[in-house]
């Protein structure tokens, strides 16, 4: 072959490799994100008024950006009724209990929405693959859990259920990063570090898990975290179209007139902050 058509042959090539999407700037973002903001005020406001009640689970290896997105969808909605439940390892006396007994405690009234950082699902994931169950405990666990779900269905509960799927290098591209930021290394936890070289059994129980629970009535819905800043705008505009709402038509508040001077401030000796910026 000669030079001319080996250098025409991997231009071909290269042209078939499909190129990696371009990262979002900042500016474009958080102009979504402003607007997605608001729609998720117009849900809030819906769910009070119609006194829904909505169960988000987030799952997903570590460092696939499940805090991000919740904080993300948490961060201009009242706390009062979008609520975070991430439960600790549970308590000796937990311990003796049903495994889904702890987390019934947590689930919505009318008016809320609750999102699970990590759920029950942490006995087919985490328990799983680190030895805290036995198999016939998961096994067990994935044959019922379908079962509780749709009781959470049956009583009103619009249950999503999100897995977050992240590569090996960019996995381990943020844990490395937590490590070397001191804002973050509070993040990598030891149980980070003793998972970190499982990714193949956290793969098997991720597969098994899909194949027991993923219900017509509680599908699983997976969404690449490659971009942290794609995958969050992507999750909040996907449960804005799984969970019907409207807009409640309201008068603009106006503020009333006020006046000020007719008392005379106290002359107290403040401890005033030093303005150090």
């Amino acid at each position: 072959m000669s030079g001319k058509n080996k250098k025409h042959r991997d231009a071909d090539a290269a042209a078939q490799v499909p190129a990696l999407p371009e990262p979002m700037s900042n500016k474009a973002y958080d102009k979504e994100l402003k607007r997605l903001h608001v729609e998720l005020v117009k849900l809030q406001q819906w769910v009070v008024a119609k006194g829904l009640k909505v169960c988000i689970v987030f799952e997903g290896r570590d460092g696939a950006g499940k805090g991000g997105t919740i904080k993300a969808i948490t961060e201009r909605v009242s706390p009062r009724i979008f609520r975070v439940v991430a439960l600790p390892a549970p308590t000796e006396r937990e311990k003796t209990q049903m495994y889904i007994q702890r987390y019934i405690p947590h689930f919505p009234a009318a008016g809320e929405v609750v999102i699970f950082d990590r759920s029950w699902y942490n006995r087919a994931g985490v328990e799983r693959v680190m030895g805290f169950a036995k198999p016939e405990q998961v096994e067990k666990f994935l044959n019922v859990v379908p079962m509780v779900e749709k009781a959470m269905i049956e009583s009103g509960i619009i249950l999503l259920k999100y897995w977050l799927e992240v590569s090996p290098e960019e996995q381990e591209r943020r844990l490395r990063d937590r490590i070397d930021d001191g804002r973050k290394v509070w993040k990598l936890s030891p149980m980070d570090v003793k998972s970190f070289d499982k990714w193949d059994d956290y793969t098997v129980a991720r597969d098994d898990m899909f194949a027991k629970t993923d219900s017509s009535w509680a599908p699983w819905f997976v969404a690449r975290s490659e971009d942290k800043k794609k995958v969050r705008l992507n999750v909040i505009s996907h449960l804005l179209a799984h969970v019907p709402y409207e807009e409640i038509p309201a008068e603009k508040v106006k503020l009333p007139k006020r006046k000020i001077g007719r008392v005379k401030a106290a002359d107290y000796p403040f401890k005033y902050v030093p303005e150090k910026y």
